[in-house]
């Protein structure tokens, strides 16, 4: 009963220290002091609350993490807490790793100060001898021992048979449906994970892109052309939640890059993908036009790949369920050309994925590139929820259609040279309040030309952006319902793709993400 008092009292405790969460306008994803922690989001309805575990990154007011457990029987520990901490709190967060303090009583309790350090734990069994100075506790008689040993222990051995109990039920349940564990365990000690395939001779070409994450190579693996990604040790969160994505079950896809392997070389991250010679589709845009039907083929295959991660797969058999994903980077730098100029889409280091039954959590900082992100985004009124992520990633898609219409030779008049959206309006390297300027309080979007609504096929693509791009996130159109405007835009000017009547109706279904 103490026991179980001390663990309420604490997560009382830790409740208020997690409770308001900021989420920083300014927050800067390259800034040291960001600490990544596992965290339980609220709402977890597992006994062992690690089931429901999520990798966050922390505001900057928390720069320590923490885990809290129980051990049941002696035998088996079971996580009550986990989040992020700060150091103010206590004097034991000042190691890397998450040592156990041994002075909390029946509740174990840990924290420390580097990235998923509160994955593990480990446990240190202090000295027997009394501190200095310690009261001598009184010797009960006899039978008072036994009565009260016999009180205590019967209902404890109930709860503890009860708790086994429906701890196997649950396994054998979870395993016979799934087949597998809900969410993986990353190590904090980092170690190689496993590849799809041996480790390979790779042989580095020539530098083709760098970034905020790391740098991009061409290369060769055994005969075949490969893109590496190569990670600095310190975005170690980074390649882990990419390559994790992308071993999720149903993730081959034609317009999603192919995952060949991960891996760690000395003391550099790698990922290993599928080489597309085109590059980007925002570099490919700089250098060439688009002819009508280059743009819906684009259009059309991006919108394909865009929907298949946002929609829930099935499993079927034995083969296990895709969950519902949000690239939250969505971008033209984020969508890869193939040599058919069909799009593939890369780059998930900051993806969220929404699996059945689960809160996507309460805590998500600022993410993605500034110019791109949504209304919503921009002035932190962010609603939790599936919904409300896969919406961010349209208001995106809508931009990366502008850029195509831009660059499109189908209507009258000249074509301008290549430029990302608002970058007429705030330049190369906007900064946040720029964005939430002209996109939250002016409401105002990239410019649509008046010669490319006169183009009764142009005209539809604008309206389709326009519904992509809409100030209220609720009606924004879903990616699936671009895609089918998109096929029938192909179907109707295969034969004449060049100026079309205004008598020629391009008909259209409204849509809604929620639809």
């Amino acid at each position: 009963m103490l026991a179980t008092l001390r663990l309420l009292f604490f997560l009382l405790a830790v409740a208020k220290n997690c409770d308001g969460f900021p989420m920083d306008s300014d927050y800067n994803e390259d800034a040291v002091n960001i600490i990544t922690c596992a965290v339980i989001p609220d709402g977890c309805k597992y006994e062992d609350k690690s089931r429901c575990s999520q990798i966050e990154k922390c505001p900057p007011v928390y720069d320590s993490c923490f885990i809290a457990w129980q051990s049941v029987n002696g035998s088996e520990d079971i996580v009550k807490h986990q989040g992020c901490w700060t150091a103010s709190h206590t004097s034991k967060c000042t190691t890397a790793e998450c040592k156990q303090d041994p002075n909390i009583g029946a509740l174990n309790f840990c924290c420390c100060n580097s990235d998923l350090c509160n994955t593990n734990y480990t446990v240190f069994f202090g000295s027997t001898t009394p501190p200095e100075g310690a009261k001598p506790v009184e010797t009960e008689k006899p039978d008072s021992v036994r009565d009260t040993v016999l009180y205590s222990l019967v209902p404890i051995a109930i709860l503890v048979c009860i708790i086994i109990g429906i701890f196997f039920m649950w396994r054998f349940y979870y395993k016979d449906r799934f087949g597998h564990e809900q969410l993986p365990t990353f190590d904090p000690v980092l170690s190689t994970p496993p590849s799809p395939q041996p480790l390979k001779p790779v042989q580095l070409i020539e530098l083709r892109a760098h970034g905020r994450f790391g740098e991009v190579y061409k290369g060769t693996m055994a005969t075949e052309a490969v893109a590496v990604k190569i990670f600095p040790m310190k975005e170690k969160v980074s390649w882990m939640m990419e390559q994790d994505i992308y071993k999720l079950p149903h993730m081959k896809h034609d317009n999603v890059l192919r995952f060949i392997a991960a891996e760690k070389r000395d003391d550099k991250l790698w990922l290993i993908s599928q080489f597309h010679d085109l590059g980007s589709l925002c570099d490919y845009l700089k250098g060439h036009k688009l002819t009508w039907l280059d743009m819906l083929k684009i259009g059309e295959s991006m919108a394909k790949g865009l929907a298949y991660l946002h929609d829930d797969i099935p499993g079927a058999g034995h083969s296990e369920a895709k969950p519902s994903i949000a690239h939250r980077d969505f971008k033209s730098k984020n969508v890869l050309l193939k040599s058919d100029l069909t799009a593939c889409i890369a780059d998930f280091g900051l993806a969220l994925k929404f699996d059945a039954g689960k809160s996507a959590g309460e805590i998500h900082g600022l993410v993605g590139t500034r110019r791109y992100m949504a209304p919503e985004v921009l002035e932190g009124a962010i609603c939790f929820n599936r919904d409300a992520f896969l919406r961010i990633d349209m208001y995106a898609c809508g931009l990366v259609l502008w850029e195509l219409v831009s660059r499109c030779s189908a209507a009258e008049g000249q074509i301008d040279n290549y430029q990302l959206p608002f970058e007429e309006e705030v330049g190369t390297h906007p900064t946040l309040e720029d964005m939430q300027e002209y996109v939250v309080l002016k409401k105002c979007r990239p410019t649509i030309k008046e010669t490319w609504l006169r183009h009764s096929g142009l005209e539809v693509m604008i309206n389709t952006i326009e519904e992509c791009w809409d100030q209220d996130a609720e009606a924004r159109v879903s990616a699936n319902c671009v895609h089918e405007r998109l096929i029938a835009l192909s179907r109707l000017t295969n034969v004449s793709p060049v100026i079309f009547s205004p008598s020629e109706e391009i008909p259209y279904q409204i849509s809604s993400i929620s639809a």
